[in-house]
């Protein structure tokens, strides 16, 4: 069993930035297909970044691409989401999410979320 624990979140101005962490108990997540997922009140979680195990390939959400960066540094076992430009937009708590393949398909493992506030 894995446990994702997620940190980094917290209140931000527009224009600022966060860097979310997310570090699993229990296992090593360094064959693990990554990612961050998100969720805002009233809405559906929705896609934000995803990394394959070894931090050659990445993927994002349109509306992060330029602004969100996701890393690896699986020495550590965590896996990184620096957000810069943040929007009152991305305010949403964040989740970090594991699987064996591809997080896009299905996920395995959730973190607990982490909560983002961009205030205007």
């Amino acid at each position: 069993q894995v446990q994702l624990v997620e940190s980094g979140g917290g209140l931000v101005q527009a224009g600022g930035s966060l860097r979310l962490s997310c570090a699993p108990s229990g296992r090593t997540v360094s064959v693990y297909h990554m990612g961050w997922f998100r969720q805002a009140p009233g809405k559906e979680r929705e896609f934000v970044a995803a990394i394959n195990w070894n931090g050659a390939s990445t993927e994002y959400a349109d509306s992060v691409k330029g602004r969100f960066t996701i890393s690896r540094d699986n020495a550590k076992n965590t896996v990184y989401l620096q957000m810069n430009s943040l929007k009152p937009e991305d305010t949403a708590v964040y989740y970090c999410a594991a699987h064996r393949l591809s997080v896009r398909a299905n996920v395995d493992y959730w973190g607990q979320g982490t909560q983002v506030t961009v205030s205007s």
